[in-house]
């Protein structure tokens, strides 16, 4: 069982979300560039990019905390069968806990009643043009599930220990858009969870735990 995790993420994940304005014309820390900076295209040539959130849903049991992921329904158009996170696009009006809460109701019937918010990571950015912003979350155990079938093909759940060991962390390469990219993947069982979800978690990893990691291991 992880020591202390409630106690680390507070201290080192950031009380506030930046404005929707900064979210979008901001740096982003983080990205799909991360491995390949040198490669990455400049904020002025990537003039359009939208602004969406995600949950980081730490489900705290007895028995450990485990996060939980989605698989993406294999019908979809972009990211099909890929394991995400619950979130999407914020809409007008919303801030990013609430689009990511509203997100994961509409994707597996996750309650907001069973949701704290403990605080935000940093802004990911993705090669599809998204700027995510990561909204790290406890769950209270005890909640039903309702999966949109035409959205989430399953929920699975894996320890926060296997996530945050960074002997876990892979990193693989692939071909995209003509060119060899270089990205974090971090399978567990029959599940690959890679690209930006790997991505946003090897963040939280390098932001709150990576001093603790022989801790958790």
């Amino acid at each position: 069982m992880m020591k202390d995790y409630r106690n680390l993420i507070a201290a080192r994940v950031f009380a506030a979300p930046p404005s929707l304005e900064d979210l979008l014309n901001g740096s982003a820390p983080r990205g799909d560039g991360d491995l390949q900076p040198e490669s990455w295209a400049t904020r002025e040539q990537r003039p359009n990019l939208r602004a969406a959130a995600v949950l980081v849903p730490i489900v705290e049991y007895v028995e450990g905390p485990k996060v939980l992921l989605t698989r993406r329904a294999d019908h979809l158009v972009s990211h099909a069968g890929q394991v995400s996170f619950p979130g999407g696009k914020i809409e007008e009006g919303e801030t990013p806990a609430e689009a990511a809460i509203r997100e994961a109701d509409e994707e597996v019937g996750l309650k907001a009643e069973f949701i704290e918010v403990a605080g935000y990571l940093d802004a990911y950015e993705t090669g599809t043009g998204f700027r995510i912003l990561p909204v790290v979350s406890f769950v209270r155990p005890g909640f039903t599930l309702n999966v949109h079938e035409g959205e989430v093909a399953e929920v699975f759940e894996v320890p926060l220990s296997f996530l945050m060991t960074s002997k876990n962390h892979e990193r693989h390469k692939a071909t995209w858009q003509g060119r060899e990219r270089e990205y974090y993947a971090m399978p567990y069982n029959e599940h690959y969870i890679w690209g930006a979800t790997a991505g946003m978690l090897r963040n939280m990893y390098d932001r709150v735990f990576a001093a603790h990691d022989i801790e958790v291991q």
